[in-house]
């Protein structure tokens, strides 16, 4: 195979395609989105079959713990993928929406409608359920795209992008509006980072070393996070209950995703009565703690932290523990050490809560509620096609307002210029 011809054949594809999306009826997306999440139910056993051989090729191959976590299906996931389909086509269709219409002194009318991006290529690892909640929002918000998932997932994606295709042309839309790069070569990757001709836009969701050579190599525009470092910080009087309850939510439920805690801050006026009893619950959960000076003194059997686990992504059992002065410093240390990604406060204190939200610097900033939330199903979004802690354009989960733009539009009756 010709990597290049091939390539630049899926990008011709995908560009015609994106006119036909562009132009398509909420009803029509709707009905393909429908169809594919009705595939996808009728089509389960076959789809965790395809997986299981994804999955027995991995561990051969040696694949780590965190990426046979990303990698697996099981009826609860594929449940979860044919909901946020259904999820997406319940939502409102930005296309065409038109908005912050005013009138100017020589009577025309200006404003913004919204509008498709056209072309996006997603480069992701491992998740199988990206192929899906990322065609699902470019369908919905009338893009095409082409996806290139990793190697490890090639079965489970091939399943998938049949079923997505099987349900666009049931509702009359191009099967080519979403496509899978059939060919693992990494080369592939390269050519689809460059063809700035046929692709408007770069997603990747994958590991540092993906997405720092994306950064380095592209030509095309991305949105795009290159790790999720999250805090939880433990305010002065925050209640212990809901404390231990966060923080064990936001670092245990899953070891392998971005938005899971890896720093945790104390208060100091809290330290000597809740370090002790999050730091055992995180011990029986079998989580390594590395803290500083005075997470020690609290905990024994903390190891010490250098300089470079405050800014480390883990994705492993391991959390990072600093004890703070309070919220100044809290705030101080997320906003020189966080990835920009999540940040989470525990506290009862009105005053604080507001200042942590409006100071901290990250896409998302919670009060009273765990990191794991900044998901874009979580968010009402249907799915999200990745995070981004990029500040413009698209910030946070980036759905289907995400993956739209804005153009002026004018409303005249005759008006001319004078």
């Amino acid at each position: 195979m010709d990597i290049k011809d091939y390539m630049h054949s899926l990008g011709r594809q995908a560009r015609a395609a994106s006119r036909l999306m562009a132009k398509a009826d909420t009803n029509a997306k709707n009905q393909a989105l429908k169809a594919i999440a009705s595939a996808i139910r009728r089509e389960e056993a076959a789809l965790l079959a395809a997986n299981g051989e994804d999955l027995a090729a991995a561990r051969a191959a040696g694949l780590a713990s965190a990426m046979l976590d990303r990698l697996t299906l099981t009826p609860k996931t594929v449940a979860t993928m044919a909901a946020g389909l259904e999820q997406i086509a319940a939502l409102p269709d930005p296309i065409g929406e038109m908005t912050d219409l005013r009138f100017r002194p020589s009577g025309i009318q200006v404003g913004h409608m919204r509008v498709p991006l056209g072309v996006i290529g997603i480069i992701y690892e491992a998740r199988p359920n990206v192929t899906v909640d990322a065609a699902g929002l470019c369908i919905k918000s009338g893009n095409a795209s082409i996806l290139r998932g990793g190697s490890e997932a090639i079965r489970s994606n091939r399943a998938l992008a049949a079923l997505v295709q099987e349900g666009l042309e049931a509702a009359g839309l191009p099967a080519e509006a979403v496509q899978v790069v059939e060919t693992t070569d990494r080369a592939a990757v390269g050519e689809l980072i460059t063809m700035r001709e046929f692709v408007d836009v770069i997603v990747p969701r994958g590991g540092k070393g993906l997405i720092a050579r994306l950064l380095a190599e592209s030509r095309v525009p991305m949105i795009q996070h290159l790790d999720g470092n999250c805090h939880v910080y433990v305010d002065e009087g925050a209640d212990p209950a809901k404390a231990l309850k966060i923080v064990e939510n936001a670092k245990t439920q899953r070891y392998g995703t971005c938005n899971t805690a890896e720093t945790l801050l104390v208060a100091r006026s809290e330290a000597a009565a809740q370090l002790p009893g999050l730091a055992a619950m995180l011990t029986a959960k079998g989580v390594e703690i590395r803290g500083c000076p005075e997470t020690q003194a609290l905990v024994p059997t903390a190891k010490a932290a250098t300089e470079a686990d405050w800014g480390e992504e883990y994705l492993a059992p391991i959390i990072a523990v600093k004890v703070v002065a309070g919220l100044d410093e809290a705030i101080e240390h997320i906003n020189r050490y966080s990835s920009g990604h999540t940040e989470a406060i525990v506290t009862e204190d009105y005053s604080h809560a507001m200042r942590f939200l409006r100071e901290v610097d990250s896409s998302s900033v919670m009060v009273n509620a765990s990191t794991r939330f900044a998901d874009g199903f979580e968010y009402g979004l249907g799915a999200e096609i990745g995070i981004s802690t990029d500040k413009i354009h698209a910030r946070g989960p980036v759905g289907l307002e995400g993956l739209t733009s804005q153009k002026w539009v004018v409303l005249g009756n005759g008006q001319v210029r004078s």
